[in-house]
């Protein structure tokens, strides 16, 4: 049975780990933050793994899969889970490197937020730039996600209209309402709904909306457009075509 090491312990870390568990394998965890069983300080532990999920914050991510060359050979299976794919594909790797990024995830972080389950159901992003792996594909597919193939420059492209620019406008929404103390007093479910993006973990919105910039700007673009047609064109024909499109996602 393959072996699966585990690099950070947050909330995606986290799942991946108790998934994994939950279905009987072998796994070691690397986690400065947390103790426990199979839970260890130091990337040797993991040199008899098979498959590997790095899923430390993405500012963190390169000097991992750096560090990482120092003890994983040819055989092993790496992949990350960084919400932009573009960086992490520069360079091929000692080990079959593999990036990916599960589409799943809620405003908190941290282990004590992680949970079994997560993924099921969820869209897993891979983009293979130096060859893909049945394998991985198979045990994403093991924990509840269905795979996605694509390139990492199409990944952060659509990244960046479904995932960093609503954050961003969620966080708008809400400074923006700010200057309006009875907008505060009485914004109830939809408010509610509308800013919970803005509750992202922090360290990780830094990064997206410094590392994907122009394409979140291209979003921004693209939505002030839709915007112009819902205005200015017929809407009750738009509002209709919006109703059976997010029908069929959801």
């Amino acid at each position: 049975m393959v072996k699966f090491g585990v690099i950070g312990l947050g909330l995606i870390g986290g799942s991946i780990f108790k998934d994994l568990k939950a279905l009987g394998y072998d796994v070691a965890a690397v986690s400065k933050s947390q103790s426990g069983e199979n839970i260890f300080k130091e990337y040797g532990m993991l040199k008899e793994c098979g498959i590997v999920f790095v899923c430390t914050a993405m500012n963190k991510t390169l000097e991992v899969l750096d560090e990482l060359e120092k003890y994983l050979g040819p055989e092993t299976i790496v992949t990350d889970v960084c919400s932009l794919k573009g960086f992490v594909c520069k360079k091929p790797r000692p080990y079959r490197f593999v990036p990916s990024h599960p589409m799943a995830g809620t405003e908190h972080k941290g282990f004590e937020n992680s949970f079994e389950g997560l993924f099921k159901g969820a869209k897993w992003v891979i983009t293979p730039c130096f060859g893909n792996s049945s394998e991985l594909v198979e045990i994403i597919k093991e924990l509840g996600a269905i795979p996605v193939i694509t390139t990492p420059e199409k990944h952060d492209e659509a990244a960046a209209m479904i995932s960093h620019m609503p954050m961003l406008l969620a966080q708008a929404l809400f400074l923006a309402a700010s200057e309006n103390p009875l907008a505060i007093e009485i914004a109830s479910s939809g408010f509610r709904d509308m800013t919970r993006l803005a509750l992202s973990n922090e360290e990780m919105a830094c990064d997206m909306v410094s590392m994907n910039s122009e394409n979140i700007e291209n979003s921004i673009l693209k939505l002030y457009k839709a915007m112009g047609e819902l205005t200015s064109g017929n809407y009750p024909e738009i509002i209709a075509g919006i109703k059976t499109g997010r029908a069929k996602m959801f």
